[in-house]
């Protein structure tokens, strides 16, 4: 079957695609790795800054963004993609049930957590090392933990884990933090949290669970140990771009070069979303990409037209 457009990822930039691709008229398919769409804001605690929904937690947005998409009839397909191939009609999507083809693609696959890449990462993965606070922080009620991050995420997640958690040590590599400034005033009063600036971890040690963490102070080079039960990183994204390496253009950290119109350079391919080149990835521009990308599909096809 030929569609007119298939969309990769069912994030809240793909759900906005779908959604304006089936009022657009097109038929369209969106395929997501997860039967349960929504992609990353799914793990996230709360949501307070998606207009018209204060204090909504990240589970219910997604359910309530994929309802909508449902009650318009928009079509999902649960499987991997694997590869895209320009082809002489349009593009053909290899996935790990079906090869399936559209005049048009939007690519919305996000990004996942970046890593420290230090010793005792990996090994400790899951046994303290944790890239969820939402996920993950019931384990660690009245423990002591670290995260690691200036951004918004990072504070986020100290902010929900001093909630419960007995200690929080914020780390961040610079003497101030990067995240939105109501995040930042919000962290500072909380009592139980301890901020550890101009710091790197220098590796988690532990046998079979997180026990401590060696940490690096990067202005005079000094070295401490921190006791901590669990270590939550949170610094950046790494984008899921790996594949469609051939048919697009890069940044130095792996986005696809995109403007508004989230054109990329082959004519037909697009993009929306965390994987997209912006200054701003929160759930807010992630859907008004998806919008985009289908107007300029529409505008695509039109000049096909033409």
């Amino acid at each position: 079957m030929m569609y007119d457009l298939i969309i990769i990822g069912a994030g809240p930039a793909g759900l906005s695609a779908a959604v304006y691709a089936k009022r657009a008229g097109l038929k369209a398919v969106t395929l997501d790795s997860s039967p349960m769409c929504g992609g990353q804001i799914l793990n996230t605690y709360e949501v307070d800054n998606y207009l018209g929904f204060k204090g909504i937690s990240g589970m219910d947005l997604g359910i309530k963004f994929k309802v909508h998409a449902d009650a318009l009839g928009c079509q999902f397909i649960t499987a991997t993609a694997t590869k895209v191939n320009k082809t002489d009609n349009g593009f053909s999507v290899e996935t790990d049930k079906e090869t399936i083809e559209s005049k048009a693609v939007i690519f919305a696959m996000g990004a996942d957590h970046s890593k420290l890449g230090v010793p005792g990462e990996d090994d400790l993965s899951g046994m303290g090392v944790s890239y969820c606070a939402t996920c993950d922080g019931a384990f660690f009620r009245s423990k002591d933990v670290a995260v690691v991050g200036g951004g918004d995420v990072a504070v986020e997640d100290a902010i929900f884990l001093s909630r419960g958690c007995n200690k929080v040590y914020l780390i961040h590599r610079r003497d101030e933090l990067r995240a939105a400034k109501i995040l930042q005033n919000q962290l500072l009063s909380i009592p139980n949290v301890t901020m550890v600036y101009d710091s790197v971890i220098k590796s988690i040690e532990g046998n079979d669970q997180v026990e401590n963490i060696k940490v690096l102070n990067v202005k005079d080079n000094t070295e401490s140990e921190i006791k901590v039960d669990g270590v939550f990183i949170a610094v950046g994204l790494k984008p899921n771009s790996e594949i469609i390496k051939d048919l697009v253009d890069f940044d130095e950290k792996g986005f696809i070069i995109s403007d508004e119109d989230c054109q990329t350079k082959t004519p037909g391919l697009f993009v929306a979303g965390d994987l997209r080149t912006k200054r701003l990835r929160q759930v807010v521009t992630a859907v008004s990409d998806g919008a985009n990308a289908v107007t300029s599909v529409e505008d695509y096809f039109n000049r096909q037209k033409a």
